[in-house]
Formats: C-alpha cells, sequence, structure tokens
C-alpha cells in the first residue's frame, strides 16, 4: 500500500467512526441505542472480569500443582542435581 491509499483508508475509516459516534451521540434513535446497549455491555464487563479472576485462580492452581509435583518427583529447590526439566509453566 502507498501513502495514498494509506491516506484513503485513514479518512474513510475515521468518517465511519465519525458518522456512527455521531448517531450514537446526537440522534434520537441513537440514543436510544445506546441506552439499551448500556445493560447489555455492563453485563459483558462483569462476566469478562469474572472470567478473568476465575482464570487467575486456575493459575494458581496450576502454579502450585506443579510445584507439588516437583517436591513429590524430588526437584525441588534443595533438589541434588540440577534439572533441565521446566519446572513452573506459570
Amino acid at each position: 500500500m502507498n501513502n495514498n491509499s494509506q491516506a484513503i483508508a485513514a479518512t474513510v475509516t475515521g468518517a465511519v467512526i465519525g458518522g456512527a459516534v455521531g448517531y450514537l451521540f446526537f440522534t434520537d434513535h441513537g440514543r436510544a441505542l445506546r441506552r439499551a446497549l448500556e445493560p447489555t455491555l455492563e453485563d459483558l464487563a462483569r462476566e469478562l472480569s469474572s472470567f478473568r479472576v476465575t482464570v487467575q485462580k486456575a493459575v494458581g492452581v496450576a502454579s502450585e500443582g506443579w510445584k507439588v509435583l516437583n517436591e513429590a518427583i524430588g526437584e525441588g529447590e534443595g533438589s541434588r542435581y540440577p534439572s533441565a526439566h521446566q519446572t513452573a509453566p506459570f
């Protein structure tokens, strides 16, 4: 892509985004649509936050599992021989 086509693409993209923002904030139908979408977006944000907490807990459990496994097979911090194995993936 040359500079001319990049400039045209940026201009068109900016015009589309500007038109959408103008519609959502400056027209009655856009305001109604925005108000109808807000609860859905809030629910989505809440679910994503909950998912993030779940992933963090899973990472903690997996990390603890690796630690217990390594201790069980004798590759703990006090191991006599250096290990070439992966000890903690997280």
